[in-house]
């Protein structure tokens, strides 16, 4: 198994584990892992830990990481959702060592349940759902025998052959693992494992009628793959014994350990799929690639790199506590790396016009700028300087604040990579807003400031002439809230701010041909990237995270 690159993961209980296994030679020095995800939706961040963990173990210990899809409820799985999966995982730098579907093994599974029907450890039972949670009493109190409990194995045969063949109906009969109704363990009680549902199914369309479920499904895929350590998160905890169980009465060659790890839990964002499914659908958000979605298709086209969140699954670590993570953590690895690897531009979000009354009308300098301050190897761009500019509204002020350290009348400023300029004149429309500047140029400032010259600041421009138009798509946190989820309705929280669109701004000529996906940094605003609906016609660009925390306290 390769990877793009080397992805460490930091030190932890697992590698701990797997160390000691090593030592005792318990899976004959192997390692083998897998992700199995459920192709019912799109892969989020909480994914991506998961992910790096179990390949990361995989690689750092020469194993094999296994993506399998769980695909055993039709009703919410597709051929999209399953692609997607593939896509992310390949994005991320990782390469799996083989691809299966749980619906690979549908008839494995079947014949696995008719050897436990053989051995007494199964059942066919007719007790309808509700008389199901009435027998499989509480936390505090054992449940009792279903009447069916003690079929014959010949009618249980019987039964679950025919339920297979399609002769009744949704939910007449399910096929039940015979444990113990006393267990202090509920999922102990005679669970469920195969239940009739006539659904159209993504890979064998309407062959089945009747489906495993997860738990029962789970660990025989894990056997059937020769998996060593089956990590999974802190909520199957108490699932292991049923894995165990049920690898212990069919008795594989193969009975890989499960491990649990905590989950993520991101502030101001949710990873429920259910919940994700619901923004998607009622349409609070454009799609799941939609750029505030935690979805890693949704982080992708806002331009976060898998750089990035390599980083940040590295640095969160991976523990058996659960715990609330800050967003600022994520944005900081966002921030790190395309500070240290994005190009720098310059964009103009909200044009004030600047007429240079000094300047030479026709006359048009071709300036050379740094295409990375630190970065020389990735060379310089060429930027257009003539009598009409634009700067940012916000940094000219008619009553500037304390403090302020940008164009006031009467003051001067520095155009980054360019000349010192003084306002003499301010225009204002008849609502009294600013439209206009009249400024003065002293051309012996360029690249530098004459000695005992005090300048305000340094703000960044563009030629009126000479930049493009461009529609920015200012994205934010989705929700204003750092924990949605333990709202009665985590739609409350939604952010009605994460989203302004402005469509008068104007980008330097330089990104005329940018390429969608292709992250920027536009100076002192923050980093952007070129959105995949962007054309030569339309150029989007869509910010990927502010310069610097806004949220900050």
């Amino acid at each position: 198994m390769s990877s793009t690159e080397n992805h460490p993961i930091a030190n932890n209980f697992i590698r701990h584990i797997i160390a000691d296994d090593f030592a005792s030679n318990k899976h004959n020095g192997k390692v083998a892992t897998r992700f199995p995800p459920e192709p019912n939706g799109y892969l989020h961040i909480g994914h991506a830990k998961s992910i790096c963990l179990n390949f990361g173990l995989a690689i750092e210990n020469n194993g094999s990481c296994n993506l399998r899809f769980d695909d055993t409820n039709p009703e919410k799985e597709s051929v999209e959702f399953m692609q997607s999966i593939e896509t992310d995982v390949a994005w991320l730098g990782f390469k799996w060592s083989d691809k299966y579907h749980a619906s690979d093994y549908f008839e494995q599974l079947y014949n696995y349940a008719i050897q436990l029907i053989n051995q007494g450890d199964a059942y066919v039972d007719d007790l309808s759902p509700e008389q199901i949670r009435q027998y499989r009493g509480t936390l505090t109190e054992p449940g009792k025998e279903s009447p069916n409990r003690n079929r014959p194995i010949a009618e249980s045969l019987d039964l679950f052959a025919r339920m297979r063949a399609g002769e009744f109906a949704d939910g007449a009969y399910i096929l039940r693992a015979k444990i113990d109704m006393a267990s202090p363990n509920i999922n102990m009680r005679d669970p469920t494992i195969y239940r009739i549902k006539r659904a159209h199914h993504y890979r064998t369309g309407d062959s089945w009628c009747i489906y495993p479920m997860y738990d029962y499904t789970h660990c025989i895929s894990d056997a059937l793959e020769g998996i060593t350590h089956s990590i999974c998160t802190l909520e199957f905890e108490d699932h292991r014994p049923l894995y165990d169980w049920v690898l212990d009465k069919l008795q594989t060659p193969c009975h890989p350990q499960q491990i649990e790890f905590a989950r993520l839990q991101l502030e101001y964002t949710i990873v429920s799929k259910r919940k994700l499914a619901q923004l998607v659908n009622e349409k609070h958000v454009n799609g799941w690639d939609d750029p505030r979605m935690p979805t890693l298709a949704g982080l992708r086209r806002a331009g976060v790199t898998p750089a990035a969140i390599r980083d940040f699954c590295e640095r969160i670590g991976v523990t058996k506590q659960n715990s609330w993570i800050e967003m600022a953590v994520l944005e900081n690895c966002i921030r790190e790396d395309l500070n240290e690897n994005a190009l720098r531009a310059m964009a103009v979000l909200k044009p004030l016009r600047v007429v240079i009354e000094n300047y030479p009308e026709d006359q048009v300098e071709q300036l050379q700028v740094s295409n990375h301050p630190q970065k020389p190897e990735l060379g310089s761009r060429t930027i257009a300087f003539a009598k009409v500019i634009l700067i940012e509204e916000d940094d000219f002020a008619l009553v500037p604040p304390p403090k302020f350290k940008r164009l006031i009348e009467g003051g001067e400023v520095r155009l980054r990579g360019s000349y010192v300029i003084k306002c003499h004149q301010v225009i204002c429309d008849e609502a009294g807003k600013v439209v206009e500047l009249r400024c003065s140029y002293d051309p012996a400032t360029l690249g530098k400031n004459p000695e005992g010259r005090k300048v305000s600041g340094v703000i960044h421009w563009v030629s009126e002439q000479h930049s493009i138009p461009a529609e920015l798509r200012l994205y934010d946190r989705l929700f204003c809230q750092p924990n949605p989820d333990t709202l009665e309705n985590f739609l409350d929280a939604i952010n009605p701010n994460s989203l302004e669109i402005l469509n008068g701004s104007r980008v330097e000529a330089s990104l005329a041909n940018a390429k969608a996906g292709t992250g920027y940094q536009f100076e002192r605003t923050g980093y952007f990237c070129v959105d995949y609906d962007s054309s030569a016609e339309k150029l989007i660009f869509n910010r990927t995270v502010t310069l610097r925390d806004t949220w900050a306290k």
